[in-house]
């Protein structure tokens, strides 16, 4: 803004007009219009306890209380009938409550309470149209759904609702344009679609792009997809396409595109709320509020006449969407600013919130000063008398207050301190108090967490990774190779990694060494060399300090039962395995598409079809010991993400058709094993005629039953013809007449018994080898047969001699 009214005026930035957001000061003493942030201006105002710096203060977007924006007007409303009550200050919002600010800042005149003055300045926006689920009947084709206050959710019909209106934008425009008579076709109007959060985005992309022939360039708007993404959106759309953008509440007011036409709004939101007993904070789903709407609304309508979607029915708007969001300091942690309190020495925590505009629970803020007695960073008496619900800043409690960070993150930087990796530490609480420089490329998640696994190593850690990946680009700094731009940006795209991000995160970084260093907190200047050793200790003491700091918010590994692993997975190594499950029937039909969806993640060595499992196996760089693979944690990513592994099914009966002389019982028992090098294969009896004879085997027939496929050109089975028929049925006569005898010896790879087949209903035994033995099970290879079958340890019989001479068959 302030750029922009430079340039508007002609005037130099930085002269009358300036900036300060976090870090980043553009001001001198001319300066008169100082553009800031909320916590920029909170942070002046704790520190002087005043408001003299200023003649005038204008607040906007006010209607959003967050915590730091709350606790802003309380202390703005304290100081202005203290020691300020000369300053101007002026309250802004398209979607302010007028009566409730108004009412707050009533000063006394003649033992009345006069509420402040409201201004309302009318704006010179184009008119929108409002439309809900109701109105669209006619629109779109599909039975819309109810809708529940409880169930805030998105169900599959709604996405279809959505992008059934964006294709009838093209009709409309078409109307309009022949209504005014207009043979050319002009600008198709922007789409904003306001969606809760990343994966509805990622959902509502995949929808829209499976639709051919439309000519739609869409882009995703999301805080943590990389910068070159989120600039996409401010392009002028291809002559002839529409410009879809897909957004969080990132656009309803801290981002403005100006040609948008058209708002569909889903009316949800993610909100953060606080767990009362683990103090932890998580993302929740749930209806936004008509405030919030309507400032979504105001999106479109800003270059010509615009139309806003609602995706609610009329009356669920009008009876159940509430009027205003719940704020956010009653349903956050309450801990930074109980210290600003305490700071500021304006009264006691539970006095002065009780001023505030919406105050907090008694029993919050009692909660929340013991928590922060537990932190260590108030006392646990004041003035020698015991009160539980008050106490005095301890040293710990004043770094924490001066520090623009969370407080686990001011505790991590002390421990830091204590424990020799104060660097490291300073760090890590840089870049957790930033938005996250690791990027996500739109649709490559796999990509970017392949290379946060990189950095992070064999921890497994966030933090680890962070300090890796600050060091790296540090380092390549420190050696000249990113001194052009365009190199930097190279490294960046290479690692995923955000540029502009991890450099907001050194300026941080320094920032918070200078104010340590206040409180004799020094980073090393010149680290010593260290060798191998040394350098494993240090990653231990460093995570000795984030597991202090972050108590008791911390997780452990968990020892795994490997008898139960192995057995789940079928004897396969879990370290180098992933286990799929409900794959479609006769899976190795897919083998392909499996193939190519798992290939992001690494080599895949072996694909194993069982039944509604699959095994994809992932090759194993001698190099890497025994350690899991990455590309089973990048696996595991995706199942967690949800990323989706869409097979392009073939319906059994096809399926049957195409197999033609092979009976539905062969199919359904095949166990398949496919080399990912090779073609796929179909499970047929091959029968060599007159006309196929081999040139290996000259003027045969040659019948043969496949039972096991290992890959193309490698299979096993047995000859049908007559002679061979008579042979094996004479065999199994033979053994199954006999008395059979349990192993003498304990079972052991390669060693020739007798065996059940399982899948068969007679249990009869055949010669079998044993290729390996898990747990209580064997897995054997029927040597007459040439298939497999895992089989109970205590079933296995020994072979008579006799019949351990004859040839197999």
């Amino acid at each position: 803004i302030a750029r922009w009214i430079s340039k508007e005026r002609s005037w130099t930035l930085g002269g009358l007009v300036g900036y300060q957001v976090s870090l980043e000061k553009i001001s001198t003493k001319e300066t008169r219009l100082l553009y800031m942030t909320t916590g920029v201006l909170l942070q002046k105002i704790v520190r002087t306890k005043s408001l003299a710096e200023f003649t005038h203060i204008f607040i906007d977007e006010v209607h959003e209380r967050t915590e730091e924006m709350d606790f802003l007007l309380l202390v703005i409303r304290k100081l202005l009938r203290t020691n300020s009550q000369s300053v101007k200050v002026i309250l802004m919002s398209a979607s302010i409550s007028c009566e409730e600010f108004a009412d707050y800042f009533a000063l006394s005149v003649h033992n009345c309470l006069n509420p402040a003055c409201v201004f309302k300045v009318e704006g010179k926006s184009y008119a929108i149209k409002e439309y809900y689920l109701d109105d669209l009947k006619h629109t779109v084709r599909f039975k819309l759904p109810s809708q529940r206050i409880e169930e805030p959710v998105i169900v599959r019909e709604m996405y279809e609702v959505a992008v059934s209106l964006i294709q009838s934008f093209d009709e409309l425009e078409m109307k309009s344009n022949k209504e005014k008579n207009m043979s050319v076709v002009s600008e198709r109007g922007s789409v904003l679609v306001f969606l809760p959060g990343l994966s509805e985005i990622r959902y509502m992309h995949s929808c829209l792009s499976n639709m051919f022939n439309k000519r739609w360039q869409v882009y995703p708007l999301h805080s943590c997809v990389t910068l070159e993404e989120q600039s996409n959106v401010f392009l002028t759309a291809v002559p002839g396409y529409r410009k879809v953008i897909l957004s969080t509440n990132i656009a309803e007011s801290s981002v403005t595109v100006p040609d948008v036409k058209y708002v569909i709004d889903f009316c949800l939101t993610r909100t953060l709320v606080c767990d009362e007993e683990t103090n932890y904070q998580s993302l929740r789903l749930c209806w936004a509020s008509k405030t919030n709407c309507n400032q979504r609304k105001g999106r479109a309508g800003r270059v010509s006449k615009g139309y806003c979607y609602r995706l609610v029915h009329k009356d669920f708007w009008t009876h159940f969407i509430p009027e205003n969001s719940v704020p956010e300091i009653l349903r956050c942690p309450l801990g930074t600013t109980v210290l600003k309190i305490k700071k500021l020495d304006m009264g006691g925590p539970k006095a002065l919130l009780a001023t505030a505009l919406s105050p907090p629970n008694v029993g919050d803020i009692e909660r929340t000063i013991l928590q922060l007695k537990e932190l260590g960073a108030l006392t646990t008496c004041v003035q020698t008398e015991e009160n539980p619900h008050d106490g005095e800043l301890t040293f710990l409690g004043r770094v924490l207050a001066q520090l623009p960070v969370d407080l686990h993150l001011g505790k991590l930087i002390v421990l830091g301190h204590v424990f020799g990796c104060l660097e490291e530490c300073l760090i890590i609480a840089a870049a957790l108090s930033l938005r996250n420089f690791f990027a996500v490329p739109f649709k490559q998640h796999v990509d970017g967490y392949r290379n946060k696994l990189f950095f992070a190593g064999n921890s497994k850690s966030d933090c680890i990774a962070i300090v890796n990946a600050f060091k790296a680009w540090q380092a390549c700094r420190q050696k000249g190779q990113l001194r052009h731009p365009k190199e930097e940006l190279e490294w960046g795209r290479s690692n995923c990694i955000h540029i502009k991000k991890v450099r907001e995160v050194a300026d941080l970084f320094h920032n918070l060494k200078e104010r340590v260093g206040a409180f004799n907190m020094c980073v090393n200047a010149q680290p010593s060399a260290m060798d191998q050793e040394c350098v494993y200790k240090q990653r231990f003491i460093l995570q000795v300090v984030i597991a202090g700091a972050f108590y008791p918010n911390y997780f452990t590994f968990g020892k795994c039962d490997e008898e139960i692993a192995v057995r789940d997975f079928a004897g396969k190594d879990p370290k180098t395995t992933v286990m799929l499950k409900n794959i479609p029937p006769y899976g190795y039909l897919y083998h392909r598409q499996l193939q190519s969806l798992f290939r992001q993640c690494g080599q895949v060595k072996s694909i194993a079809y069982d039944g509604s499992k699959a095994f994809v196996e992932f090759s194993r760089n001698p190099m890497e010991g025994f350690k899991i693979l990455p590309a089973v944690y990048l696996s595991l990513k995706m199942s967690q993400l949800k990323i989706p592994l869409n097979l392009n099914v073939h319906y059994p009966d096809d399926i049957k058709r195409q197999l033609q002389d092979v009976t539905a019982a062969s199919v359904e028992s095949l166990r398949v094993n496919v080399d990912c090098q090779k073609q796929m294969v179909e499970p047929v009896e091959i029968s060599f005629g007159s006309l196929q004879q081999s040139k290996m085997i000259p003027n045969r027939l040659l019948s043969i039953k496949i039972t096991e496929i290992v890959e193309v050109g490698h299979f096993w089975g047995y000859r049908i013809d007559e002679k061979n028929r008579t042979v094996l049925q004479a065999l199994t006569a033979d053994i199954n007449y006999r008395n059979l005898m349990d192993l003498p010896v304990s079972p052991h790879p390669e060693l020739v018994c007798l065996a059940p087949f399982t899948s068969l209903e007679n249990r009869g035994y055949y010669r079998a080898r044993i290729l390996h033995v898990c747990g209580d099970f064997a897995e054997v290879f029927f040597v007459d047969y040439g298939n497999r079958s895992k089989v109970p340890l205590k079933k296995l019989k020994e072979i008579p001699s006799c019949l351990q001479e004859l040839p197999f068959q």
